[in-house]
């Protein structure tokens, strides 16, 4: 949980992806390396696997698969449960820029 702190409590937006279909890692991983790609450093970009994590995830209340949260200065600024776009992705964090 600390490391989770330190990865969420900096200057600029953090957007994490937990994640648990096998099935869908593929094309959610394109979609987070396209996010990654249009933000460039404005922006972290993170993958947390929920089987490998539950502790982090039952604290955060994760049900959904996938979860998405955008963080800044360790507040969380966003959060929803479904499928989502990179357009959508790179929208909702330059809000936060």
């Amino acid at each position: 949980m600390t490391k989770f702190g330190e990865l969420i409590s900096v200057d600029k937006p953090v957007l994490i992806d937990f994640y648990a279909d096998w099935s869908e890692v593929e094309n959610s991983v394109d979609i987070l390396r396209d996010v990654a790609a249009a933000l460039g450093d404005r922006a972290k970009v993170i993958k947390i696997d929920i089987k490998k994590n539950e502790t982090l995830a039952d604290a955060l209340r994760v049900k959904g698969n996938p979860t998405f949260m955008i963080y800044k200065n360790g507040e969380m600024k966003w959060r929803q449960t479904g499928f989502q776009d990179a357009n959508t992705l790179i929208g909702l964090v330059q809000q936060y820029l």
